[in-house]
């Protein structure tokens, strides 16, 4: 892994689903009882795994016939997923690692997810990373931030506009490579996500990172136990 000379990074911005904790087991479930509860047949595993991260406005159009049940799929996976299913997620190995180094060297950090930031806030909270971040930003419950671009723009608000040189986006999905790309950022692909095959190398990832430890590299961190004590792997 080779990682580009820059600025010195000071503010990381994380994406949530597939790069801080695994959320396929809730998204999934509740998105299979709304195309049920609708009438619409499942989908494939590989096309199950293609929705994971970005947003639903955006890709379920194409896999339910158009927009005209958009909104009742939108609804029956909300409510499904509010009622448990949204808390059927796990950090990553590593990941609490990652973070505490980066708290420990002073950068600052956020989530910006394409989640709704309604469920968004909740989950980090569940998850007991919120300690680590600024702010938790996603999109609004009315889809209206609908590219990653937009949640960026609106996390890197929050934080008072760091310089662009400054800043580098973590994330698993092009989306999230080409949305940081839009603010002149820089963005780390975590491979351990829901990517698919290829997908961050070809939107241009720098560097690409095949497990969370690799993020100490990427991000200029202390590993753990360069100084003696051994940190422990997340669950």
């Amino acid at each position: 892994m080779t990682v580009p000379s820059a600025v010195p990074t000071s503010v990381v911005l994380f994406d949530l689903d597939g790069t801080l904790s695994d959320s396929a087991p809730g998204i999934l479930s509740a998105l299979r009882h709304a195309f049920a509860v609708n009438g619409i047949a499942p989908l494939d595993a590989h096309t199950e795994q293609a929705l994971l991260g970005p947003p639903f406005y955006e890709s379920l159009p194409p896999l339910i016939g158009g927009t005209d049940r958009l909104d009742a799929v939108i609804a029956a996976y909300r409510e499904r997923y509010a009622a448990g299913d949204m808390y059927d997620t796990r950090v990553y190995a590593g990941i609490s690692d990652a973070l505490a180094a980066a708290r420990d060297a002073g950068l600052r950090m956020a989530v910006a997810t394409s989640k709704p930031e309604h469920y968004a806030l909740p989950i980090v909270e569940h998850l007991g990373l919120d300690g680590y971040f600024e702010t938790v930003g996603g999109d609004e419950l009315d889809g209206s931030l609908r590219t990653k671009a937009l949640v960026i723009d609106k996390v890197l608000g929050r934080l008072g506009r760091p310089a662009a040189d400054s800043v580098v986006m973590v994330g698993d999905r092009s989306h999230d490579v080409t949305g940081a790309r839009e603010h002149d950022i820089r963005c780390v692909g975590a491979g351990w996500g829901y990517g698919l095959p290829g997908e961050l190398v070809a939107a241009g990832a720098q560097p690409l990172c095949s497990t969370p430890h690799e993020l100490f590299d990427a991000l200029g961190l202390a590993a753990p136990g360069a100084d003696g004590d051994a940190g422990a792997a997340s669950a």
